[in-house]
């Protein structure tokens, strides 16, 4: 089951905190899962498609509950994606037009509700009831484990304004996306996409996305750390080669019998131990030496080469004092 499935599966088992709160919820799932036809007599005709088992059986309930309505139903599945297709029909039956009035899915002598049917939100409770019926009917979210990503599919631009609006009191920031000429209401802050689960009651799942995210964090951790500690390897073995060099310099140029104990001492540890760092070289000596104090000996035994160096060049060049010069 997908991470979506299961936070509609959870959203389908609360009830509202009043009485109102069913009529808004039916209402936001009837607006986006139902297709409104007026027939040839003048009456209406609702049919109802969702993929969720959860979503239909929470049609059928309250419309049943609420109303007392038939509601035939069929599945069928699709051709390309093999998935499951509820078809719920709501025929006219005397008095559907006064339950889409009820709803304020129609407006009597106005046609179809444009926006939300702010005349029914008039508590907390059922403004978060009416973005719980348009989660289960449009909405997506992202596995965690992988994103933080939630949306709200939407077939009016309206509609979709309406809601973002209606979150706003609540510190949410959804935006809204054009995509194949419906409206995507989106949210892609964890604390956001939080906040919205919790608003809808979606307590387990809010654990769920919370925990992911701890793992996340904990890999994300574990992997800076271990990036760090490989660079540090890598900068100990870049080190340790340069000093393996400087100490063949010094032998070549200095001698080992010619340098001070302490320099000895340090160029034949390293030789026996050519990979380790200087802090775990330190520790080899007795008594034990500090890291700064290794890298100390280092610069002295690279200060001694250095004049070695300039010795030779300066042999090699021939060099004189100009008091050692042969006057006419």
């Amino acid at each position: 089951m997908s991470f979506t499935a299961r936070v509609k599966d959870e959203l389908s088992r609360i009830d509202g905190s009043c009485d109102e709160c069913a009529y808004v919820e039916l209402s936001a799932i009837m607006r986006i899962c139902g297709t409104l036809s007026l027939q040839g007599d003048g009456t209406y005709f609702m049919r109802m498609s969702t993929e969720r088992g959860a979503v239909a059986r929470v049609m059928i309930k309250l419309i049943h509950g609420l109303f007392g309505l038939d509601t035939p139903m069929n599945m069928r599945r699709t051709n390309l994606q093999k998935t499951r297709n509820y078809l719920i029909d709501i025929p006219d039956q005397g008095r559907l037009e006064g339950v889409l009035s009820r709803l304020g899915i129609i407006v009597p002598g106005h046609g179809q509700q444009t926006g939300i049917p702010v005349q029914l939100m008039s508590r907390r409770c059922c403004r978060q009831a009416f973005v719980r019926g348009a989660f289960m009917a449009g909405g997506f979210i992202a596995d965690p484990t992988r994103d933080f990503h939630l949306e709200i599919a939407l077939t009016e631009e309206g509609l979709a304004q309406g809601i973002a609006d209606l979150l706003v009191p609540f510190g949410i920031d959804a935006r809204i996306n054009h995509r194949r000429g419906s409206s995507v209401l989106y949210i892609k802050s964890f604390d956001e996409i939080v906040s919205l689960l919790r608003l809808m009651g979606a307590e387990l799942s809010v654990r769920t996305v919370e925990s992911a995210r701890r793992m996340k964090s904990l890999k994300n951790e574990v992997n800076r750390r271990v990036n760090a500690e490989l660079a540090n390897q890598a900068r100990s073995i870049g080190a340790a080669a340069d000093q393996l060099r400087l100490i063949e310099d010094a032998e070549r140029l200095v001698g080992f019998r010619n340098l001070p104990n302490a320099l000895k001492e340090f160029c034949l540890t390293r030789r026996r131990n050519p990979t380790i760092s200087l802090a775990q070289l330190g520790r080899l000596f007795d008594p034990p030496a500090s890291k700064s104090a290794m890298y100390h000996r280092a610069l002295r035994l690279e200060r001694l080469v250095d004049e070695a160096l300039d010795e030779t060049h300066s042999q090699t060049r021939g060099d004189v004092r100009p008091g050692d010069l042969s006057r006419p």
